[in-house]
């Protein structure tokens, strides 16, 4: 992996810890969330968007506006088991459960789709990377069973979410690697689509839009700006980088979420949980070595 795509993917993290750090604390959630945070991405991000990539979106293939719609859809998906998860369960668990095996999984998958290889080094780093969020959610004792409720729903519902974020990785990945779709643009019709695709739900339960506005607004403006700020960056990092190497390299995230649910949200377990994410961090570096 480049450098350039490498650092891209480092800032990325900290943009990612940072707005999921802010939705745990707010305790936001649900649907009317989703659309505010997509409604107001769609508009503070439009100007950049259209100014830089306007003239191109009638250019987009058939292809590439599935890619769109579906990214649209799984992300819509994604938000709404990841604010769920941090509404029954630590940061510190469903962070990492979620956003290990999800990266992990998008890949190893993206070797046989996307055409990719992994050399030794790949290889030890996403040995690492894998074994980084199972000692994070709990090491030894998910074996053993000395667990705590709280713990196995985070992991389920961390899971869960998971699959979701391996789903819009190789789908988004495909999208601007091979398909040549700019990834500003890529994240703004797909922000749009999130929007327009929770519209009537959000229409169903307008009465709960009202009292979330009023209680998390801010929390909206900072994840619509953070948010795909991260992504984006990562989206670029994939022009860079095989998928297969970014996708796990964004776990680098999982070393700031664990510190900040240690510190900032009094989570137990930071030792421990450390160690995992450390793990991360040693796997992200040996992939970085990886041909």
């Amino acid at each position: 992996m480049s450098l350039t795509a490498f650092s891209l993917v480092c800032l990325a993290a900290l943009l990612h810890a940072g707005w999921n750090l802010a939705t745990k604390r707010a305790g936001a959630s649900g649907a009317p969330f989703i659309w505010a945070v997509a409604v107001v991405s769609s508009v503070l991000w439009a100007p950049l968007a259209l100014g830089v990539h306007g003239a191109e979106v009638t250019k987009l293939s058939l292809a590439a506006w599935t890619c769109i719609a579906a990214s649209a859809l799984i992300h819509v998906a994604y938000f709404l088991a990841l604010l769920h998860a941090y509404r029954v369960a630590d940061l510190s668990v469903v962070y990492p459960v979620a956003h290990g095996s999800g990266p992990l999984a998008a890949s190893l998958l993206a070797l046989p789709l996307l055409g990719e290889a992994l050399g030794p080094w790949g290889a030890a780093g996403l040995g690492m990377i894998g074994a980084g969020p199972f000692m994070i959610a709990g090491g030894p004792a998910l074996l053993s069973g000395a667990h705590s409720p709280r713990v196995m729903t985070g992991i389920g519902w961390g899971a869960l979410t998971g699959l979701t974020i391996a789903a819009y990785t190789l789908n988004d990945g495909y999208a601007v690697r091979h398909l040549g779709v700019p990834p500003l643009l890529f994240d703004w019709l797909g922000i749009l689509g999130r929007a327009l695709l929770l519209t009537p739900w959000v229409w169903w339960a307008r009465d709960d839009l009202s009292p979330m506005v009023r209680r998390s607004w801010r929390v909206v403006v900072v994840v619509a700006l953070l948010s795909p700020a991260a992504y984006i960056l990562v989206l670029y990092a994939m022009t860079l980088a095989p998928v297969s190497r970014v996708a796990p390299a964004r776990e680098l995230s999982m070393l700031i979420a664990t510190l900040f649910g240690a510190r900032l949200l009094g989570e137990p377990d930071m030792w421990r949980r450390l160690a995992g994410a450390a793990l991360i961090a040693a796997g992200v570096a040996a992939l970085s070595l990886g041909r």
